[in-house]
């Protein structure tokens, strides 16, 4: 299973690239250096710094036809990651 579940192509988080940082969509119980190692590995860039961010999920509801539906999203779990000055990481190459 993989650490890294997917890049998150946002206006914010595309800002962010011209300062040499990426951001990801990470698993849940994945640490620092599990995410470091495979970043390294996939992009091969150097990775200088990672910071982590445990999202909660939004409490939703709706209205429906048999009366009130609600529900929770999933919690998960973001990387930024900061590489070496000159290394870049490019999500759109295999597209």
């Amino acid at each position: 299973m993989s650490i890294l579940k997917k890049p998150i192509v946002t206006e914010k988080a595309t800002g962010l690239n011209e300062k040499g940082q990426y951001a990801f969509e990470v698993a849940r119980d994945a640490n620092k250096v599990q995410i470091k190692k495979e970043i390294e590995q996939l992009y091969g860039v150097t990775v200088t710094g990672i910071s982590t961010i445990r999202t909660y999920g939004k409490l939703k509801s709706k209205f429906t036809k048999g009366g009130s539906v609600s529900g929770r999203r999933p919690n998960g779990k973001k990387a930024v990651v900061t590489v070496k000055e000159g290394d870049v990481i490019d999500f759109y190459s295999g597209l």
